[in-house]
């Protein structure tokens, strides 16, 4: 499993990521947050959600709508909407808004669940890779993605609020959900041959890492961890700590599939 990855998408050693057989502690990932450190634990939650709860407002009257968000490489939110709702117009009007995501509880409280809300300005954006990602973990969309009243949506973060369950709260600021553009940038570029290889030369792997048998694929991978589809359900993989390079993901993945395994 040690090839688990390619140092880069086209087989050439990346500046700093470790030699191929050289063994998974070799490509650290950056210092390891604390599993309850608020901004750590926001970014993964924000990663995982598949629902959320948009809050917009217009002439001074709050309005809450449900949406499927995903999230660019660099942490941005994306939603696909349609020009004929009510918070679309919102938008368009004022793009100030909130997204709050929930996880799941830890008892039968509701109030144990870890969530987080984030605040940003909304704006469309008409980008092909961006489209193919929210695709990528929302698959059953690509049936009205192409309709002429939808469009792909980003909202950046600018702060916000974590609660990682009952009286746990802490506000996120801009920095807690930035993140290192030199990493995004590493992780974007090689995804396509990280992708590539994973699917074809460790398919069996892609499924123990999401832990169901049968056909799996990974369909997006960035900094904070992978996204692993199983026809249309699609998993989150968080890495134990955010990556800054090929290797980096490539010892995740190794690690990942030793433990499954």
């Amino acid at each position: 499993m040690s090839d688990i990855v390619p140092p880069s998408a086209e087989g050439a050693p990346v500046e700093g990521a470790p030699a191929e057989d050289a063994p998974a502690e070799d490509a650290p990932a950056e210092d390891a947050p604390a599993e309850d450190a608020p901004g750590w634990a926001a970014r993964k939650l924000l990663r995982a959600a598949r629902l959320g709860t948009l809050a917009t407002s217009l002439a001074g009257q709050p309005f809450a709508s449900l949406v499927t968000p995903a999230t660019a490489p660099d942490l941005a939110l994306l939603l696909l909407l349609s020009s004929l709702s009510e918070h679309t117009r919102h938008l368009r009007a004022e793009p100030r808004c909130s997204v709050l995501v929930v996880g799941p509880p830890g008892g039968a409280n509701p109030q144990t669940s870890p969530r987080a809300t984030i605040t940003g300005l909304a704006e469309v954006i008409d980008d092909p890779a961006l489209k193919a990602r929210y695709l990528a973990v929302h698959p059953y969309a690509a049936l009205y993605a192409d309709f002429g009243d939808f469009a792909l949506w980003r909202i950046q973060p600018m702060g916000g609020l974590f609660v990682g369950g009952f009286a746990r709260a802490a506000r996120l600021r801009l920095a807690d959900l930035t993140l290192d553009p030199h990493a995004v940038a590493a992780i974007a570029a090689a995804a396509a041959g990280i992708i590539a290889h994973c699917n074809e030369d460790h398919a069996d792997a892609m499924a123990r890492i999401a832990g169901a048998p049968g056909d799996c694929r990974m369909v997006a991978v960035d900094v904070d961890g992978c996204d692993l589809a199983q026809g249309e359900r699609v998993v989150r993989i968080a890495w134990s700590a955010p990556v800054v390079d090929p290797g980096g993901v490539r010892a995740e993945l190794v690690r990942l599939a030793r433990v499954e395994g």
